[in-house]
């Protein structure tokens, strides 16, 4: 599956390089090809995930997960999904639970208006749309509350795409956010 990913994002900067030779930009534009397509001209950074409690089976948790949205992006940030790719048990996030937060997880600032959240049980997606779009220059946090933690501990991944805005858009798939969850000594959790 990572190997998958990485060739899609190799062929999307291909792709990228070509549209931005043959279709001209200002530094304020992104990348469009001729079929229209839109690609971000710097992607935003994952800088990364974190979780308030890593305890499996812990409730009233919140997962974190920090884009830069770098000044030289080219558009706007319309929409990220955050896709479960590795780990036992299936997290499940509420949409009403979700929020967004200019800054860091250890500095929250102004909460973000957010336009539709979903999200897929079946492929483990979450997609969050900012309305309006994130303009560049921008740190953003997510977060999302999950029902609960997993009940198996271990390495949980979530792979991190950014979208910009556009009927038809590229999608760059930033990385993998890792949450690892641990079992305590309770005898309830022991294997």
């Amino acid at each position: 599956m990572m190997i998958r990913r990485f060739a899609l994002s190799i062929g999307a900067v291909s792709l990228a390089v070509v549209g931005a030779i043959a279709t001209p930009h200002s530094p304020t534009q992104a990348v469009q090809l001729s079929d229209g397509t839109v690609f971000f001209i710097a992607p935003p950074r994952f800088v990364g995930a974190s979780s308030t409690n890593n305890s499996v089976n812990a409730w009233s948790v919140t997962y974190y997960f920090t884009l830069n949205h770098l000044e030289n992006a080219g558009e706007p940030l319309q929409r990220v999904t955050i896709m479960q790719d590795e780990g036992t048990d299936t997290v499940r996030f509420s949409p009403k639970e979700i929020e967004a937060f200019e800054g860091t997880r250890q500095r929250l600032g102004t909460k973000l208006p957010l336009g539709e959240i979903t999200t897929d049980r079946k492929s483990r997606t979450v997609t969050v749309n900012f309305n309006p779009p994130l303009p560049p220059g921008k740190i953003v946090t997510i977060a999302l509350s999950p029902d609960r933690n997993p009940l198996y501990g271990g390495v949980y991944l979530f792979g991190v795409t950014a979208f910009p805005p556009g009927e038809k858009t590229h999608g760059q798939f930033l990385g993998f956010g890792r949450l690892n969850f641990y079992e305590s000594g309770h005898p309830f959790f022991f294997r």
